[in-house]
C-alpha cells in the first residue's frame, strides 16, 4: 500500500472513530439529562392525586390494578399442568398462554383434548372432575350437578371470571333472514320452529346444527331458565366442533348454528344474524356495517365488543377458569392461572385475542 492510500486508511479510521465518539457522547448526555428530569420531576408524580388513587384502589381478586404483569404474580408453581375446555378459548391459549410461557418458562401448561366427545365447557369440567386436568376453561358457569358432583369426590368448584364473549347465530349466507329473538332460536332448537316462513323468511325447512348437550360450549338455556334440560328437537343435527358446523352451513340453504361469537362473527362461508330480546331490538353481534361474504377475505367482520361490554347484546358468554378447591396443586395453578389473566397484561392481551375483558 503506498503512502496516499495509507493517508486515506488512516483518516478514514480517525474519522469512524470520532463519530462513534460523537454519537456516544450524544446517547451519555441524553441519559443524564433524561435521568435528572425524571429525580426533579419524581416528588411530583408520587404525590398527585391520580397517583394517590391508583395506589389506594382495591386489588382485584388479589391481582394488583397498577399496571400489573405476568412478572408480577407470585405464587405460580414452577410444574407442567394439564388443562383443556372451552373451544371459544382457542385464540386466548394461541395467543395469551404463549404469552404467559414466554414470561414465566418455570410454568409450563400442556392443552389435553377429551378421549370420548368433543372439546368444550361441559367436557373441560368433566375432565376436572375425573381428575385428567389440572384445571378448565368455560364458556359458561358450572352447574349444580357439576358442583355436587365435586363435593361427592371431597372437594368443591371455584370460577373466577377473567372476560367476556357473546354467542352468535349464524346460517347459510344465502338465506333471507335478518334476525331472530332469543325465544325464537330457543324454540328452533326445541323442535317447535321448524321453517323459515315462521321467523319471516323464505318457505325452507330449519335444519337446526348443535354440539351434543353433554358437550356443549355455549348455553342458550340458563341455568335458570324454565327450558333447561328440555330435550333438543328432532330437526337437530349434532356436530363435533364449530369448524364441522360452519362447513356444514355452507352447504345447507336452511342451517343454522350457535356458538362463541368469537370463533363464527368472522367465518366467510356463514352469515351471523341480529339477535335481540323483541324483533324490534335486534342487535348485531359484528361491528356495522356488515362485511359481506364476496367482501372476505380480505375483510372480516369484527366482533361488536361495544354490545357485549355494555350488555345490549342479549346472549353473553362468561369466560371462567374453573378451580378445584382440594388445597393440593390444583388449587394452586387454578388460581395463578387466573391471576395472571386478570392483570393489566392479561386483560389485554385476552382483548386482543378477540374478547372483553372483566376489568
Amino acid at each position: 500500500m503506498d503512502n496516499t492510500n495509507q493517508r486515506k486508511a488512516l483518516i478514514n479510521s480517525e474519522i469512524a472513530l470520532f463519530l462513534r465518539g460523537l454519537i456516544i457522547g450524544k446517547v451519555l448526555t441524553i441519559m443524564v439529562i433524561g435521568g435528572l428530569l425524571w429525580w426533579f420531576l419524581k416528588p411530583n408524580i408520587l404525590s398527585s392525586p391520580n397517583s394517590v388513587n391508583s395506589s389506594s384502589n382495591q386489588n382485584f381478586n388479589g391481582v394488583s390494578n397498577n399496571g400489573s404483569t405476568f412478572q408480577t404474580v407470585a405464587d405460580v408453581p414452577p410444574a407442567s399442568f394439564n388443562y383443556g375446555g372451552s373451544t371459544a378459548w382457542a385464540s386466548i391459549r394461541r395467543l395469551v398462554d404463549s404469552q404467559i410461557q414466554s414470561d414465566r418458562p418455570e410454568l409450563q401448561l400442556r392443552y389435553v383434548n377429551p378421549v370420548n366427545g368433543s372439546p368444550g365447557s361441559s367436557s373441560g369440567i368433566r375432565m376436572l372432575l375425573d381428575g385428567k386436568l389440572d384445571f378448565a376453561q368455560s364458556s359458561r358457569p358450572f352447574t349444580d350437578e357439576e358442583q355436587a358432583t365435586a363435593k361427592e369426590r371431597g372437594f368443591t368448584l371455584e370460577q373466577r371470571q377473567v372476560g367476556r364473549d357473546g354467542i352468535a347465530v349464524v346460517v347459510n349466507p344465502l338465506l333471507n333472514v335478518s334476525g331472530l329473538t332469543v325465544d325464537q332460536l330457543q324454540q328452533i332448537y326445541l323442535g317447535k320452529i321448524t321453517n323459515w316462513n315462521q321467523v319471516g323468511g323464505p318457505n325452507l325447512p330449519i335444519t337446526a346444527f348443535s354440539q351434543r348437550p353433554e358437550d356443549a360450549d355455549a348455553v342458550i338455556f340458563p341455568s335458570n331458565s324454565d327450558l333447561k334440560g328440555q330435550a333438543l328437537g328432532s330437526n337437530v343435527q349434532y356436530v363435533y366442533s364449530a369448524t364441522e358446523a360452519v362447513r356444514q352451513l355452507s352447504k345447507t340453504p336452511g342451517g343454522v348454528y350457535y356458538a362463541s361469537a368469537r370463533s363464527v362473527v368472522f367465518q366467510c362461508s356463514v352469515k351471523a344474524l341480529r339477535l335481540g330480546s323483541t324483533s324490534g331490538q335486534l342487535i348485531a353481534p359484528y361491528r356495522e356495517p356488515m362485511v359481506s361474504p364476496q367482501q372476505c377475505p380480505p375483510q372480516r367482520n369484527q366482533l361488536n365488543t361495544q354490545a357485549i361490554k355494555n350488555g345490549s347484546y342479549p346472549m353473553i358468554a362468561n369466560l371462567f377458569v374453573i378451580i378445584k378447591q382440594n388445597k393440593g396443586s390444583e388449587q394452586q395453578i387454578g388460581n395463578a392461572y387466573a391471576n395472571l389473566l386478570l392483570t393489566d397484561q392479561g386483560q389485554r392481551a385476552i382483548e386482543q385475542a378477540g374478547f372483553v375483558g372483566v376489568r
